[in-house]
C-alpha cells in the first residue's frame, strides 16, 4: 500500500442512541474504558499513513481534546471541525485544502477489521473508489446501502442480498470532484449515483463488525470488543532485536533487518500475536537525532514492512536518558528501560492476553523490564524467526 491519509467522520450526533451516550459524542462513547474512536485510530495505525484526519462536528470539543495534534503509532493526528452540519459528504470539504491525494475513509461509528492493502487492490481502474462489504443479516434494501452486492467486481443494488455497506472506504483523489459545499450526504446521494454509474468497486469480507448506531448493537458492543480485540503480545525491542544495532541508527540507509525477521514478524501474524516495538532512543535526549527524525524512519520501516503485509501495532519509545544533552529530555524514568512504564501504557491501551505474551530484547535492561511486567523473556538469538517458531509453539 502506498501513501496514503487516514480520515474519520466523526461528527454525528448518534440520535438513536442518544439516552445511552451519557453526553458524549457519539464516536466517544466509552467501552472498556477508552473511547470508541480509539478503537478506529488503533485498528488502523498500523498501516503506513501520512496523516490522520478526524472531521469533528457535533460536540466537537471533546473529540478534539484528545486527539489533536497528537501521534499515534508515529502517524500525526489532526482534527477539523465544520462550523455547521454539513452531511457525510459535506464535511469532506473541510479536507481541500490539504490536497489530499487518494485515501481510506472510515465511519466513526463503525468498527471493521478489514485488510486495507486488498481493498485497494480491489478498486478498478475505471472506478472512483471500493467499498468494504459486510453480512446484512436483514437481507432488505433501503437508501443507505444496507442491501448491495458485487457484479464483475463492481457495486450493485439489490432488492435481497447478503451484503451492505461496512463504512470503511477507498477513494481516488477524483472523488472529490463529487463533493459540493453543502450539507450532502455520502451513502443516500453521492454513493448511490455513483454506484448506478459503474464507478465503485467492493471487496467482501467477513472479518469482525460492528456499527454501535443502534442501541441493541451499543449495549453489546463492550463484550465483542474484547472478544474481537484481545490477543497475545509480542514485545519487541528494536535494535538489537528488529535490526542490528550499529549505534544510534536513525536513517534508513543504516537500518538492516537481523536474519530471519521477516518471516518471524509474519508468523507471530499469522499466529494472531500483537507486535509492540519497546525502545529505549537516548539519541533523542543526546541530540543525536530529534522526535521527527525518529518518526520518519518508524515510517519508512512501517511502508517497507506493509509491502510485505507485516505491521506493528504500537511503538512506543522513551526520548530521555539521566545523563541526556538536551535539557528537556535529562531525567530518570520509568518510562526507560530498564522500568517498565512503555509496557505499562501498552497494557492499559489495548486488550492483551497476558498469559502468552513474551517481550524479546538484547539487553539486561530489557530483560529487568520484562521481569517488572511479569513476562516470559528471552535473549534475542541469532536467527528470528527460528526464535518465535518456537516461542509461540510452545504457547500453543
Amino acid at each position: 500500500m502506498y501513501s496514503l491519509d487516514l480520515v474519520v467522520l466523526a461528527g454525528g450526533k448518534g440520535s438513536r442512541i442518544k439516552s445511552l451516550l451519557n453526553k458524549k459524542a457519539k464516536p466517544m462513547a466509552i467501552f472498556n474504558k477508552k473511547p470508541f474512536l480509539e478503537y478506529i485510530i488503533q485498528n488502523y495505525s498500523k498501516y503506513h499513513f501520512k496523516n490522520i484526519f478526524i472531521l469533528t462536528g457535533y460536540k466537537s470539543q471533546e473529540i478534539i481534546s484528545k486527539f489533536h495534534k497528537s501521534y499515534y503509532n508515529c502517524i500525526s493526528i489532526n482534527c477539523l471541525n465544520e462550523k455547521k452540519p454539513m452531511g457525510t459528504a459535506g464535511a469532506l470539504n473541510t479536507l481541500k485544502k490539504k490536497n489530499l491525494n487518494d485515501f481510506i475513509l472510515i465511519n466513526g461509528d463503525t468498527f471493521l477489521d478489514v485488510d486495507l492493502n486488498n481493498l485497494i487492490k480491489s478498486c478498478s481502474k475505471d472506478s472512483l473508489g471500493s467499498l468494504a462489504l459486510v453480512k446484512n443479516k436483514s437481507y432488505k434494501s433501503n437508501k443507505k446501502l444496507s442491501a448491495i452486492g458485487l457484479k464483475h467486481n463492481k457495486i450493485v443494488f439489490q432488492k435481497f442480498s447478503k451484503y451492505m455497506n461496512g463504512g470503511v472506504y477507498f477513494f481516488k483523489k477524483e472523488f472529490f470532484k463529487f463533493i459540493q459545499n453543502k450539507n450532502i450526504s455520502l451513502e443516500d446521494e453521492i454513493l448511490p449515483n455513483l454506484i448506478s454509474e459503474k464507478k465503485i468497486s467492493g471487496l467482501i469480507t467477513n472479518n469482525f463488525f460492528l456499527d454501535i448506531g443502534t442501541p441493541k448493537n451499543f449495549k453489546r458492543a463492550e463484550k465483542l470488543l474484547i472478544n474481537s480485540c484481545s490477543k497475545p503480545a509480542a514485545f519487541l525491542d528494536r535494535d538489537g532485536v528488529i535490526n542490528y544495532d550499529t549505534g544510534y541508527v536513525h536513517k534508513f540507509k543504516d537500518f538492516k533487518f537481523r536474519p530471519g525477521v521477516i518471516k518471524g514478524l509474519k508468523l507471530l501474524i499469522k499466529k494472531k500475536y500483537y507486535i509492540f516495538i519497546i525502545t529505549n532512543q537516548a539519541g533523542i535526549g543526546k541530540g543525536i537525532f530529534s522526535v521527527n527524525e525518529f518518526y520518519k524512519l518508524q515510517n519508512q520501516i512501517k511502508e517497507k514492512l506493509q509491502k510485505k503485509d507485516i505491521y506493528f501495532d504500537d511503538i512506543n519509545y522513551c526520548p530521555y536518558h539521566p545523563k541526556a544533552k538536551l535539557r528537556k529530555y535529562r531525567k530518570v524514568t520509568e518510562l526507560r528501560k530498564p522500568g517498565n512504564l512503555m509496557i505499562r501504557q501498552i497494557k492499559k491501551k489495548w486488550h492483551i492476553k497476558h498469559n502468552k505474551s513474551f517481550m524479546i530484547g538484547d539487553k539486561v535492561s530489557d530483560k529487568i523490564c520484562a521481569s517488572k511486567s511479569k513476562l516470559y523473556f528471552e535473549f534475542a538469538e541469532k536467527n528470528f524467526y527460528s526464535q518465535i517458531k518456537r516461542i509461540t509453539n510452545k504457547n500453543q
